[in-house]
């Protein structure tokens, strides 16, 4: 089976998503992350397209997304609402599944609790979701902190001390040591650095969820969260909070934060398995 995608362009309000499709059957939505693109899950894809449509996409603002106007802070209800319309557009006769990794687990999230009917399952890979920790303070500090260095010093700069601040041991710009996939992606992703640094960062992990809404539409979710990831509390904690405050089991992932690049087949078996309903190993 070829990975290459059909392409296509969904005019919203203040914006044009780029989107593209692999396969045949259900509707799968990917969600990227904020600075990334839909080229973030093109290897995972050779296996979810032997069962899905799979949909991935250019978060607005993002690559080959472009505004309409001049950038401003980015809101999660607005993102959110661009996948409810591709959503409309590519799956209009029945509920879809949905993938959301980091800043895009945030969006999935606001996607289910608005929107519960238009999806079956949402996978929320580590929402690094500030206010749903016990104490949160450290972290609005260390994004304050990134955005600053970042205005002050540039982005380099700015994701050295994120990286750090979440417990990372790589500097983001080991490129060599990135997929091929991810390489691809990887001029793009440097080039969205100043609008997720400065517009995004901050207002996405500062959202609060709707916990009651998300409570009641608990069957549909599966908060998941990397194996490596258990010692990172920005990354892992949100995730095990929420499954918390839901009531939906927590499903950990091969791999860390980036597994979906890190481990993709691995990656994309546990995302099968969580699709279908099936029980999810426990942390230990």
């Amino acid at each position: 089976m070829t990975n290459e995608p059909t392409t296509g362009a969904l005019d919203v309000p203040g914006a044009t998503l780029y989107y593209e499709q692999r396969g045949s059957g259900p509707v799968l939505l990917l969600i990227p992350g904020a600075g990334a693109d839909a080229g973030l899950y093109k290897a995972v894809t050779r296996d979810l397209a032997t069962r899905y449509t799979v949909v991935s996409f250019d978060p607005r603002s993002m690559s080959r997304s472009p505004l309409d106007g001049p950038v401003a802070d980015q809101r999660v209800d607005v993102w959110s609402d661009d996948a409810y319309r591709l959503l409309e557009l590519l799956s209009p006769d029945e509920p879809a599944d949905v993938l959301g990794c980091s800043a895009g687990a945030i969006v999935a999230l606001d996607l289910l609790a608005r929107h519960p009917g238009r999806v079956r399952r949402v996978v929320a890979h580590e929402p690094p979701l500030v206010e749903l920790l016990e104490d949160p303070a450290p972290y609005r500090a260390l994004y304050a902190e990134v955005r600053d260095i970042f205005r002050k010093e540039g982005a380099g700069a700015a994701m050295a001390r994120f990286s750090e601040g979440l417990g990372g041991e790589r500097s983001p710009d080991h490129q060599a040591e990135l997929p091929p996939e991810i390489q691809e992606m990887a001029p793009r992703m440097y080039a969205n650095l100043p609008v997720f640094l400065e517009h995004i960062l901050c207002p996405f992990t500062g959202w609060a969820p709707d916990v009651a809404a998300l409570r009641d539409a608990a069957h549909q979710l599966v908060p998941a969260a990397g194996r490596e990831s258990r010692e990172q509390v920005g990354l892992y904690g949100p995730a095990a909070r929420l499954a918390e405050l839901t009531g939906s089991p927590l499903a950990e992932f091969p791999g860390g934060h980036l597994g979906v690049t890190e481990r993709p087949a691995e990656f994309a078996g546990r995302l099968l398995t969580a699709l279908a309903g099936e029980p999810q190993p426990a942390a230990v």
